[in-house]
């Protein structure tokens, strides 16, 4: 059929509205498993500290009656430490951008305000797991925290015969893991890392890897795990290991952005804290034209009460 002569149709029409939807679609992740899930402190100056300590080894204790009493030699605790660093982003928002009618959002400071916090506490969640030793800083070199890498030293696996190093000197935080040979994620590197764990007198409780790592943790096989699988109804194909459970403790696995996939964390989250010296604050700054300038600001640092609770298994193979 065709058209009826004269005919104006919708090609013609001058003035048409344009049809744009009033929602904008954004996939970016932004979970911060492990930020969120630390207890928060409060730091009062740049370099945060805390003590740490251990009981002696066990040992024979039988006395004869009456006799002397000799006080044993005590150790002193260690003092460790770590910098804050300074998480910092802003918007500049000509003047003229709040009087537009725009879709998706009625105010465009306050949509990219709430944008850049967002995008901060990613920033922040990978700061967490860097494999960064501390800096100091000075007048023109920012201060940088100490990362998980720089901590992971007495329940690793995969490293050290293979060119790999975990971080030396009698400070944790001031040096950073040295990489290694790749080699593949394996059930039995897991369980070493548990058992060194529960041995030092951890109780890991989190398992962060990447998603490359996580597809192979799913063919854990063995008597000395089981999965616990949540609403497996009847019409569902079920392929998870949302816990792990073995002799050595029972862990919950979280496929993690942020971690390298070399690394698989295993992690006592109660042995972690953030100690925050200032939380996130949005700030107007002052006026320097016809525009609006909004900053988001937090500075915090990451605790590690005593590393020997928590291990990793190093330099996995990634393809």
């Amino acid at each position: 059929m065709a058209q009826p002569s004269n005919t104006f149709d919708s090609y013609d029409v001058k003035g048409i509205r344009e049809d744009l939807s009033n929602v904008i679609h954004d996939i970016s992740p932004e979970e911060t498993p492990f930020y969120s899930s630390l207890k928060k402190t409060k730091a009062t100056n740049t370099y945060h500290e805390w003590q740490t300590d251990a009981l002696r080894a066990s040992g024979t204790n039988a006395h004869i009656e009456g006799d002397a009493t000799t006080a044993e030699a005590r150790v002193a605790t260690v003092r460790l430490g770590n910098y804050t660093q300074i998480f910092k982003n802003a918007v500049v928002i000509p003047d003229t951008d709040e009087g537009l009618d725009k879709a998706g959002r009625s105010a465009e400071m306050a949509y990219q305000v709430l944008k850049i916090a967002k995008e901060q506490k990613l920033d922040i969640e990978k700061a967490l797991f860097a494999n960064n030793k501390y800096e100091a800083g000075s007048a023109s070199a920012a201060r940088e925290l100490a990362g998980l890498g720089a901590y992971m030293k007495s329940n690793v696996a995969n490293i050290g015969g293979s060119g790999g190093a975990n971080p030396t000197g009698s400070v944790p935080g001031n040096t950073p893991r040295t990489n290694g040979t790749q080699t593949a994620f394996t059930q039995a590197d897991f369980d070493t890392v548990m058992q060194s764990i529960w041995v030092n007198g951890g109780n890991a409780d989190s398992v962060y890897l990447s998603s490359f790592q996580m597809n192979i943790a799913l063919g854990f096989t063995g008597n000395n795990n089981q999965r616990s699988q949540v609403q497996a109804g009847d019409q569902k194909v079920i392929k998870s290991l949302d816990v792990y459970v073995t002799p050595w403790g029972t862990v919950e696995f979280t496929p993690h952005r942020e971690v390298q996939s070399r690394d698989v964390y295993i992690i006592d989250n109660d042995m972690f804290e953030v100690a925050i010296l200032r939380p996130t604050k949005n700030t107007e700054l002052a006026k320097t034209g016809d525009n609006t300038t909004r900053q988001v600001l937090t500075e915090l640092t990451l605790v590690s009460k005593n590393e020997k609770a928590s291990g990793l298994v190093a330099d996995c193979s990634t393809s």
